[in-house]
């Protein structure tokens, strides 16, 4: 199978078990949003896929192929996540002439066009990048390396509403011009719920949902009206949380809603982001 396979992957620290018998696919030539809560595991499954951490179990395959300690393989995937390993000493433009000699492909041509379109000063030093900028220059690295798989680990920290536009105005470009596999790991779901094309959700270490947005979205849903109404309609469904207001209650469903409801009752679809939280709430 061609792709990136996590296969039974747990990943303990202590006591606490970050990973929990996770498998999941990532194919080739798909934008994934990597969704859960703080501490779910969405960054632990990110640096076990770069070797960055090893699991305690489980392995990682990218098309077939064990990628543990396997450099060739590993130099397809780039993971631009919190952390910045350049030295801080260094200066924007030498951190990109060094990314070319660690990824070949990396055209730094086109990372000094999108420097001066988000207007990162290539002359500064790493250490005197603000929050933002030096989001905006592992972002740019990341756009640039051409690898057929990139990971954003919270991407858009610290950037302003224009500059997150101007991102993902430029990654959609980029990817309808070469399509590779990106995964985004990211709170601002609503952001990117019309970016991605696939879900993974992990809860409390575990994957509890891998599959196109536009499937899982299918499948959801809400009724309201009458409190008595509601709970009477949802008796024996699969319901994900309500929200009461005196008499009025608003219920999240999973599965096929009826093509009519009883009287009293309205249908609505439900967004990604308000979808998530039900998902994920304890």
């Amino acid at each position: 199978m061609k792709g990136i396979q996590v296969r039974n992957v747990t990943k303990t620290f202590g006591k606490v078990t970050a990973l929990e018998q996770v498998s999941v696919i990532f194919e080739p030539g798909k934008i994934y949003g990597l969704l859960g809560r703080n501490g779910a595991g969405k960054s632990t499954l990110l640096n076990i896929i770069t070797n960055r951490i090893f699991p305690d179990c489980g392995e990682v395959t990218l098309d077939e192929e064990a990628i543990q300690e396997r450099d060739a393989l590993l130099g397809k995937i780039y993971l631009m996540s919190e952390k910045t390993f350049y030295p801080e000493s260094m200066r924007v433009r030498e951190a990109f002439h060094w990314t070319k000699m660690f990824y070949p492909d990396f055209d730094q041509a086109y990372a000094e066009r999108l420097a001066a379109q988000f207007a990162l000063d290539t002359g500064k030093r790493v250490k005197a990048l603000s929050t933002g900028f030096l989001s905006i220059f592992k972002l740019v690295i990341a756009l640039s390396v051409n690898t057929p798989y990139v990971f954003l680990d919270e991407p858009v920290l610290g950037l302003d509403a224009n500059n997150r536009d101007l991102f993902y105005k430029i990654l959609i470009e980029k990817y309808s011009e070469t399509p590779f596999t990106m995964i985004i790991s990211t709170h601002l779901i609503d952001e990117v719920a019309n970016v991605i094309e696939d879900v993974v959700i992990i809860k409390n270490g575990r994957v509890i949902c891998a599959e196109p947005r536009e499937t899982l979205l299918e499948r959801a849903y809400t009724v309201s009206g009458p409190a008595a109404v509601v709970d009477t309609f949802t008796a024996g469904r699969d319901v994900l949380g309500v929200e009461t207001l005196g008499g009025f209650r608003l219920a999240y469903l999973m599965g096929t809603a009826p093509d009519t409801l009883p009287k009293g009752l309205e249908k609505a679809p439900v967004d990604l982001q308000k979808l998530f939280i039900q998902l994920t709430n304890v």
